[in-house]
């Protein structure tokens, strides 16, 4: 099941469209302007669009949006932290009422504070966050980040104790999951470049955080090498996952990477993976959301 975050431009229903046009099944969005604190409404004939194209395509629990990066669940600084409860619970609230089973998120900076108060501030959040939304089915996904400094989510005892805490808070586990981006992975210190280092990796991912939790993966490539913390995405099989160069992807190596190992693996055959790769064409003036693609169905074969 892949897809690509696309945009939403002019109409909600033309990522859709975009998605069907790439060969697709599905696809991640912004609900609104991500570097926006306030959004407009959404329109009801917008929403009724939208629901009726994802049931003519038979994407219903499976599509994905990404939360605004301006929300930071972890602060320390009370205004910034009541503007994000108020930012999250908008996006649950849209992400319902479009339907939109999993929205993805990353879990926050803990920047003057410790990371204690740091994830109980999350966790606090997500208290105040589920009662507002009661009854809600959307699945909030914190997601796996490069680590950089006081980011929360590189470590996995850092998603562990976010969604443990969180779980405890709102009683509600069922709306809290998890999403592993391939790129953030390696650049936190989690070796990806192998599938047998990979597959250690993920054994330690389900040992400590359980892999039935993982809603959604992110499917990059990584400009950063293992451990340098740098969230630099690259096309699939161009970067130190996939064993090649910008421009240049060996397929021998791409094979021995660790996208096999998650594409290999039955576990994920029904989570989205999403690409959030560079929007550019290749030399023949084609998507390459198409060739990132194509190469990760390739090592399905």
């Amino acid at each position: 099941m892949f897809g690509s975050h696309l945009s939403i431009a002019g109409s909600m229903t033309n990522a859709l469209n975009e998605a069907v046009e790439l060969g697709l099944d599905t696809v991640q969005v912004f609900t609104k302007n991500q570097q926006q604190w306030k959004a407009p409404p959404l329109d009801p004939g917008a929403v009724r669009e939208w629901r009726s194209r994802v049931a003519a395509l038979g994407w219903q629990d499976r599509i994905v949006s990404h939360a605004s990066y301006l929300i930071n669940l972890a602060s320390v600084n009370e205004e910034l932290w009541a503007k994000s409860v108020d930012l999250m619970t908008q996006e649950i609230e849209r992400c319902e009422a479009l339907g939109i089973a999993f929205l993805v998120h990353h879990p926050g900076s803990h920047v003057g504070t410790t990371l204690e108060a740091g994830l109980a501030n999350i966790a606090r959040a997500y208290k105040e966050v589920f009662r507002r939304t009661k009854g809600a089915r959307v699945v909030s996904c914190f997601e796996g980040t490069a680590g950089a400094g006081s980011t929360i989510g590189g470590p996995f005892e850092h998603l562990r104790d976010v969604r443990s805490l969180s779980e405890e808070s709102t009683g509600e586990a069922a709306r809290l999951g998890y999403c592993l981006d391939s790129c953030h992975l390696h650049a936190a210190g989690h070796d990806m470049s192998t599938a047998e280092s990979a597959g250690k990796v993920l054994g330690a991912f389900d040992a400590m955080c359980g892999v039935r939790h993982l809603k959604v993966w992110h499917l990059n490539d990584s400009k950063g090498k293992l451990g340098s913390h740098l969230d630099r995405h690259a096309h699939v099989g161009e970067g130190e996952v996939g064993g090649g160069t910008p421009g240049k992807c060996s397929p021998k190596k791409l094979r021995a990477s660790g996208f096999a190992a998650i594409l290999r693996d039955p576990r994920f055959a029904s989570v989205p993976k999403i690409l959030e790769t560079p929007k550019e064409e290749d030399a023949k003036g084609k998507p390459m959301d198409l060739t990132n693609v194509r190469r990760l169905r390739g090592l399905m074969e």
